[in-house]
């Protein structure tokens, strides 16, 4: 069941590290955006942290306290602090366990104020999975917390873009592993929830969807593998079961030419089989306004497409591309949710 948000609830972007170019997104961020672009957004965050990135690239941002229950103001930046880190305490580009910590508390809160409906969405900045892993979380990444945090059982990553949607259906697990981790069910559950999610969240009528197969010629009849021939062909036919009838899914298809069709309008979305199959070809694409979403989810999340960049943090040269892409997905998503559970 979905979540419906407070009447004007903001949408609620979380800092991610405090060490990463997070907090140096999300100023250039809201100093890029032009008053009438201005949907209610509030950073859950540090205040402290946000002041020390604009001391240090010579930006003047007016910041704003905030607190779940507020009126959001468009004349400066809402800071939900959730952490008071020193800030001689940490550089930018050196995490410690104090960012670290700070840096999960941060998604915890969101997802709290997402479930409770003072948050019509949330949009995250993004962590280190090892820095996550200290804190004393032991989860891959976002999606498996956000998982664990809202009691879901079957959720999917899907990377979105302008021209490419995939959904990958094993992901964070070795090469080797992939085979002995995919399984019929895995792909069927991928499917579905890729398939309700571009019906409701992104207001599909019609939806069509691609399965890659796992090798080379998607098996060339068996020549190169059988997988195709008894775990994926039949996932898709079982997984047609329940979806609308109007929906096309179908495959698989060849690894090496269903992204080119998927890009060429073919497809509104591909399920790869599994992490590097489906992200290669789509950051070759939407390296930087590329946006992760959380599908099958009661809330809303979406995400940037990249990682910490310790390496480039508080030099002032990220781009808030991927950024921007998110907020505005979350900001459709969440109209497309609601319209579609008062339809």
């Amino acid at each position: 069941m979905n979540i419906q948000a407070h009447d004007n609830a903001p949408i609620g972007i979380t800092m991610g590290c405090p060490a990463s170019i997070g907090p140096e997104l999300i100023v250039k961020f809201y100093l890029d955006r032009s008053r009438d672009q201005r949907e209610p957004i509030v950073i859950i965050g540090d205040s402290n942290v946000i002041e020390k990135i604009c001391e240090l690239l010579a930006l003047s941002v007016d910041i704003r306290a905030w607190s779940p229950g507020e009126e959001v103001s468009d004349s400066c930046l809402n800071v939900f602090s959730v952490s008071s880190l020193a800030t001689e305490s940490f550089s930018f580009g050196s995490p410690t366990p104090d960012t670290s910590g700070a840096m999960a508390s941060y998604v915890e809160k969101a997802i709290e104020l997402c479930l409770s409906g003072e948050l019509r969405a949330m949009v995250t900045c993004p962590i280190s999975k090892s820095s996550l892993n200290q804190a004393g979380y032991k989860f891959p990444g976002h999606t498996e917390l956000l998982a664990r945090r809202t009691g879901c059982k079957e959720v999917a990553m899907m990377l979105t873009g302008t021209s490419l949607r995939v959904v990958p259906a094993t992901i964070h697990c070795s090469l080797s592993q992939v085979v002995q981790s995919l399984e019929s069910e895995t792909i069927v559950r991928q499917i579905i929830i890729t398939e309700r999610s571009l019906r409701t969240d992104f207001n599909l009528a019609r939806v069509r969807i691609g399965v890659a197969g796992l090798n080379p010629h998607a098996g060339e009849n068996g020549l190169f593998g059988s997988e195709e021939q008894t775990m994926i062909r039949p996932a898709i036919e079982e997984a047609r079961k329940y979806c609308d009838s109007r929906s096309q899914i179908s495959g698989p298809y060849p690894p090496d030419t269903i992204f080119y069709k998927a890009r060429n309008g073919l497809f509104d979305a591909v399920i790869a089989m599994y992490h590097d199959q489906g992200l290669i070809p789509f950051k070759l694409l939407h390296f930087e306004d590329g946006v992760n979403v959380t599908l099958g989810l009661p809330i809303i999340r979406t995400s940037v497409d990249h990682g910490t960049a310790y390496d480039i943090a508080g030099q002032g040269i990220s781009s808030i591309d991927s950024l921007k892409a998110a907020v505005d997905l979350a900001d459709i998503m969440a109209a497309n949710r609601r319209h579609h559970s008062t339809a």
